[in-house]
Order: C-alpha cells, then sequence, then structure tokens
C-alpha cells in the first residue's frame, strides 16, 4: 500500500515538474524568442541596415494598419505578413506599437467620413473583386499602413501597382517582397529631421520646372531641392549632396565642367539623364522626312573619364510602347490606331540591382546605347538597364519618318540585344582636369580657400542615355501636369517615377535601407497538371495516414498501459 501511494506521488511530482518546466519556457520564449529562419531567401530575417535603424528609435512609433476585416486568401497572406512585419520590428525596436483597423466597419455615414479624411492624405483605396457564393462582389480596400511619429504621420502603400502581363500573384508577391523596405523608409523618414539637398541645374536647356513637377513633388517629403545655375556660383556649395543633370541641350564650359568635376572629386552624387541626339515626336511631325542632329554638350570627354561613354545613336526595340496614326475616316472623323513605335522602348529591368528589382517597365524616348571604359582608378560599372532581345542600333546621319508604321517589323534585323541604357558607376574617380589645370582654376579655389582634388573620395553617379527619364507630360495651355512615366497615347504608367526615385534613394542612402529592397520572396507555384494527375493519392496521404497513424499508436498505447499496470494474481 505504501509502496503504491509513493509511486502515485512520484506521478505528480514529475507532472508538476513538467508542467512547471513548460511554464518557464514559455515565459523565457516571450522574452527570447527561439526562432529560426530556415528559408532560402531568409525572408524572415531582418537586413543590418534595418536593425540599425530600429535600434536609434528614440520616442515611440504607433502603427494603424486599414487591413482590418475579411479577405480572400491572397489579401490574407499580405495581412499576415504584414502583422509578423510589425511583430519583427517591434522585437528589434521595443518602441513600436501597432493596430489593425477595417476602414469598412460602421455606419454608412461613419464609413464615409472615414473616406473622406483618408482622402485628405492622399490614401486612396483599391477595388477588390471578390468571389462569394458563385457571385462577384467589389470592395473598395485600403491597402495602407499609417505610421506616425512626434506628431508626424507618413502613409505606405502596402500594395504594388498592376502590372501589365504580371499575374496578380506575383504582383502580391512583390509587395510582401517590399514591406521591410517601405517600412524600414517611413520609419528613417519620421524620425530623420534633416532632409538630403538634391540641386537641379539650369543655364543649359534642361527640363523646366514645370517638366519635373511630379518628381519634385514627390522628392519634398523626404529631401530639400533647388535649382542651381552654375554661372551664378563660383562652386558647387558642399551642403549639395546629389546633383540632377535632365536632358541639357546647350554646350557646358570649362568653368561649369571643374565646377562639377570638384563637385564629385568632394564625393558628390550626380545623376546624369542625356540625350546625345536631337530628336523627338513633335520634332518628327509636320515633316514627310527628320534628319536628327547631334547635341554639343561638350560632355563627353568628362564621363569618358569617369568611365562611361553615350553613343551618338538611336536604340530600336521590338519591346515598346505605342503612338497613334490616322488609320481612315469615319462619318467625317479621323479614326486612330496604336502602332507600335521601336523608338520608344518599353524596358524591363532584368538585374537583381536593388534600383530596378521588381519594378514595372519603364519608359525611354529614343534612347542611346552606352559603352564602359577603362578608368585610371578604381571604378566599378554595374549595367542597370538594357534592351530586350530584339533590338537594333541606328547612326547619324538617318532619315526619319512615320513610314517605318506600315510595314511589319523583321526580328532578323533587330540583332543587337541587350545595348546598356542605365549604368551606375561606383568608386573613386579621376578628375578630368588632372595635369592640366588651368591657372584661373587654381587662383578661384585658392580664393575658396581650397585645394585642386585630382583623385575622388569614393563616390557614385549614375548615367541614363535619355534626357526625358524624369519628364512628366504637361501641358502648357491648359497647366495640366500628368503623373511622371505616363503615356498618353496608350494610357500606360509606367515605373519612371519608382526608378528615379530609387536612383536617388541608393545614391543618398547613407544607413543602406535600400538593400531591403533586394529581397526576394520567391513565388513557388503549385504544379496543376501533377495536382489533376495525383489529387486521390495526395488525398488519402493528407487525410486517411495521418488517421491511421493515430489509430495504431492508440493502440499500442492502450496495450502497452494494459500490460504495465496489470494485477498479477497470487497464488495462495
Amino acid at each position: 500500500m505504501k509502496r503504491q501511494a509513493l509511486t502515485t506521488w512520484n506521478h505528480r511530482l514529475t507532472l508538476l515538474l513538467s508542467l512547471a518546466i513548460l511554464l518557464a519556457i514559455n515565459l523565457l520564449a516571450g522574452f527570447f524568442p527561439l526562432t529560426a529562419d530556415l528559408t532560402e531567401e531568409k525572408r524572415f530575417t531582418l537586413t543590418d541596415a534595418t536593425k540599425s535603424l530600429l535600434e536609434d528609435i528614440p520616442a515611440p512609433i504607433y502603427v494603424e494598419v486599414l487591413l482590418g476585416g475579411s479577405f480572400p486568401a491572397g489579401f490574407k497572406r499580405l495581412q499576415r505578413t504584414t502583422r509578423e512585419m510589425l511583430d519583427d520590428f517591434r522585437y528589434h525596436a521595443g518602441m513600436i506599437d501597432y493596430s489593425f483597423k477595417d476602414p469598412n466597419a460602421g455606419s454608412p455615414e461613419e464609413i464615409s467620413t472615414l473616406r473622406a479624411e483618408l482622402g485628405k492624405q492622399g490614401i486612396l483605396p483599391t477595388n477588390l473583386r471578390i468571389k462569394e457564393s458563385g457571385e462577384t462582389v467589389e470592395k473598395l480596400i485600403y491597402p495602407y499602413a499609417v505610421f506616425t511619429y512626434a506628431g508626424k504621420s507618413v502613409a505606405v502603400n502596402l500594395l504594388e501597382a498592376e502590372m501589365p502581363g504580371i499575374p496578380p500573384e506575383q504582383i502580391l508577391n512583390n509587395s510582401i517582397g517590399l514591406l521591410e523596405y517601405k517600412f524600414a523608409q517611413a520609419i528613417h523618414r519620421l524620425i530623420h529631421a534633416e532632409k538630403p539637398n538634391i540641386v537641379f541645374l539650369k543655364g543649359h536647356g534642361e527640363l523646366t520646372p514645370e517638366q519635373t513637377a511630379d518628381l519634385r513633388r514627390e522628392i519634398r517629403p523626404d529631401y530639400s531641392f533647388s535649382f542651381l545655375h552654375l554661372d551664378s556660383v563660383f562652386r558647387i556649395n558642399p551642403a549639395v549632396d546629389l546633383v540632377i543633370i535632365a536632358r541639357p541641350i546647350l554646350p557646358f564650359s570649362e568653368p561649369d565642367k571643374f565646377k562639377i568635376d570638384q563637385f564629385v572629386m568632394k564625393g558628390g552624387k550626380v545623376i546624369w539623364m542625356i540625350d546625345p541626339l536631337a530628336v523627338g515626336l513633335d520634332s518628327m511631325r509636320g515633316r514627310p522626312e527628320y534628319v536628327p542632329l547631334e547635341f554639343d554638350l561638350n560632355l563627353d570627354d568628362l564621363l569618358f573619364k569617369y568611365g562611361a561613354r553615350i553613343e551618338k545613336n538611336m536604340v530600336l526595340d521590338m519591346q515598346c510602347s505605342g503612338i497613334p496614326m490616322q488609320v481612315g475616316v469615319t462619318g467625317g472623323k479621323p479614326q486612330f490606331d496604336l502602332f507600335p513605335w521601336y523608338y520608344h522602348p518599353a524596358v524591363a529591368a532584368q538585374s537583381d540591382h536593388p534600383i530596378v528589382k521588381n519594378l514595372n517597365r519603364i519608359h525611354f524616348e529614343f534612347p542611346a546605347s552606352i559603352d564602359t571604359v577603362k578608368t585610371k582608378t578604381q571604378v566599378e560599372k554595374t549595367i542597370l538597364l538594357t534592351s530586350s532581345d530584339y533590338s537594333r542600333l541606328q547612326y547619324p546621319p538617318v532619315q526619319l519618318s512615320f513610314e517605318i508604321l506600315r510595314y511589319d517589323p523583321d526580328p532578323e534585323q533587330f540583332d543587337k540585344p541587350h545595348q546598356p541604357l542605365m549604368v551606375l558607376l561606383e568608386g573613386t574617380f579621376p578628375s578630368h582636369f588632372d595635369n592640366r589645370v588651368p591657372q584661373a582654376f587654381l587662383d578661384s579655389l585658392a580664393a575658396l580657400g581650397e585645394k585642386f582634388m585630382n583623385k575622388s573620395v569614393p563616390t557614385a553617379m549614375i548615367v541614363v542615355s535619355d534626357g526625358d527619364l524624369a519628364r512628366n507630360p504637361y501641358n502648357p495651355v491648359t497647366e495640366d501636369v500628368r503623373p511622371l512615366g505616363f503615356n498618353p497615347y496608350d494610357r500606360q504608367q509606367y515605373a519612371n517615377r519608382d526608378v528615379v526615385m530609387n536612383m536617388i534613394a541608393y545614391l543618398l542612402d547613407q544607413k543602406g535601407i535600400i538593400e531591403a529592397r533586394s529581397r526576394e520572396v520567391r513565388l513557388r507555384l503549385l504544379d496543376r497538371v501533377r495536382i489533376d494527375k495525383e489529387k486521390v493519392k495526395w488525398q488519402l496521404l493528407n487525410l486517411v495516414l495521418p488517421l491511421l497513424l493515430v489509430a495504431v499508436a492508440g493502440m499500442w498505447f492502450y496495450f502497452w498501459r494494459r500490460s504495465r499496470y496489470a494485477v498479477k494474481s497470487i497464488k495462495p
């Protein structure tokens, strides 16, 4: 009897000890989460730059996610991943709190009022079509997260824009892959009051303020910007971080080039968007034939010294946008149709560089090819954008006309694939004026208390062979400014704004946050043919086999327990 009581007490003690151990493990896991990211692309691991940013948060940040409510499977995944990402941020920061809100909950008056308030903040809904009970139901959703810090708010769009030819599953996957970058960028914008300085050059026929209005509106929250006429200054202010040279058409003087050169030598960043030829649709209209002429910009030697050469040619690409041409007259009204215009490539990014990764097609107008050349110092050249597999080159003098639209293209003539259109140069650049600095330039530097530098500190620049990459459509009559990248002919929104913003972010990203943009969440789709063929086998494997294993385990435990605790009869 005593032995039986002792055995019962040991069992109870073992049970209590097991429960205590489990409770302790749960408590420790709450303070020290033990997780292991076993995914190939490390989708659950934040980048070092993001972790460093989160550790520097000085005050609490509140995030309101407008993805509350029920959604179909795809958006549930976005909802769940957003929650998990915010949990990761909160674990590393400790000063982030969040909540989910359904903007479609409440009375019609409350919903209408909330939608009006969100619209004032630039938060616009997306029309989502959901199939319910065999019927298609449309629902307005707000895929946004609003970050609030010290009275300031930043709205983050969680859903990437639709891309022609890209399935919705891939767009959703790209959106999930960009969550860390977007959240880190929003936090960086909120906690850093000091903004980098950007200068748009003037004085050489560059794009007008109206033609860069959409770009400047986009950069205003994160950067300070101004316009600069090089003739009005002795040097580019050292406080300037980035100079944008967008489609100049007049030559640069040697003093102007010297100012740019010494700005680069001191670590300044430059974005060159250059048109080598004077050509455009406006110049071709009303003329049976047009011969493009070369721009005399006096920049070839400067860019060559830095490691790039923009050729005097035009890249034609079968992957292009369309332009309208009259095809007839009906009822006294001209009828138009869209024709592929090979001089306007619609470029798809093929590089994994964070500047161009996961972007929609970028629209170019009469671009040229870019060659990279060897430099005196160590400069790394990265080709960011190229033409498609079916592209060709045209060199002046050549007569351009719209007659090319009358004939179907011959793919065999488009035999110059992958022509570079955008190149990133990084490293230590040699000065264009090394060993040949005019005395007047040296005197001007001496007057400023500075010395001539023949080699730069580590810096970077981007060369683009299309000056119109940053030009938004502008109607001078109505003063209407269309979004950057919008093509009024085929009514498509291209990713010009995104790629320019990524260029700026990369060049000015001191904390490396843009590294998170290179994260790739691979979409591993199921083999539908194999699913249909092996459907019954996998159903049995997933449904019947677990039940059989549970039944076998239960029977084994029953007989083991019976044999273990059976009372043996004792003969007298």
